[in-house]
């Protein structure tokens, strides 16, 4: 990796772009989650590249909601592989949630490869089966394990795409999202939609896990159930119309 200064004034940036070249380079990451990539940093921008009011609100209802389910499971992509290996590891161990890796540029070799990128942060198991499929979607996104997001009842998709996020919830699915982009498919139509960062979503996300996870069911249900996805993405909208004296260039 490049060395970066720390007292950059882009220095978490500058680290994620090394941590997703250094995935190309392994084969976790596709180039094309590089594009990805660069779309959603485009609204960190906006955003001051900071966890807004709404962002940290939608983590404590996602952790809420993830605590309360029967079979929660969280999708890892290779971007999230790359960004914030062990804290989905984390995220998942503080929980007891399983990981299960689905890619859109899906080759078996990717997938073990991100299997073991996993392991090696920590992971004691993650799914990697292809014997179910979600209905009406043509890609390989729709190839899941039947131990995981097909049976899961909650599911944690960072990154994800829209079109799965809505078959998903066709399936009777609740879906949890963390998009930067609030105008997006995927924001509109996910259950939980945390605009923000992977990198400082799941690190929060973790943080509150291990308090909300002695929390009263009654108090977890009222986070759940008192959440409005749209009035929490016209809030992102203000907060990132808000935001432009704080970014920094």
């Amino acid at each position: 990796m490049t060395t970066i200064p720390p007292d950059h004034p882009r220095y978490i940036s500058l680290v994620a772009r090394e941590k997703l070249t250094e995935g190309i380079n392994s084969g976790i990451t596709s180039m094309q989650g590089l594009i990805a990539h660069g779309r959603g940093e485009a609204f960190d921008y906006l955003l001051g590249e900071e966890s807004t009011k709404s962002a940290k609100y939608a983590e404590k209802v996602a952790v809420a909601m993830l605590i309360l389910a029967k079979r929660p499971v969280i999708s890892v992509n290779g971007n999230v592989a790359a960004l914030v290996p062990r804290e989905i590891v984390q995220l998942s161990q503080v929980l007891n949630i399983p990981l299960e890796v689905n890619l859109f540029h899906k080759s078996n070799e990717r997938v073990e490869k991100i299997r073991q990128h996993l392991i090696a942060h920590g992971a004691s198991d993650v799914l990697t089966g292809q014997d179910e499929k979600i209905p009406n979607l043509s890609h390989n996104r729709s190839i899941v394990d039947s131990r995981g997001i097909y049976a899961g009842d909650v599911v944690l998709v960072p990154l994800e795409d829209g079109d799965r996020c809505e078959a998903l919830v066709r399936m009777g699915k609740k879906v949890i999202t963390i998009d930067l982009n609030p105008l997006s498919r995927t924001a509109r139509t996910a259950t939980v939609t945390i605009v923000d960062n992977v990198v400082r979503a799941v690190p929060n996300m973790v943080i509150l896990a291990e308090v909300m996870k002695k929390l009263p069911i009654l108090t977890l249900q009222d986070y759940s159930d008192g959440y409005n996805r749209e009035i929490s993405l016209v809030a992102a909208l203000d907060e990132m119309a808000g935001a432009t004296n704080r970014i920094r260039y």
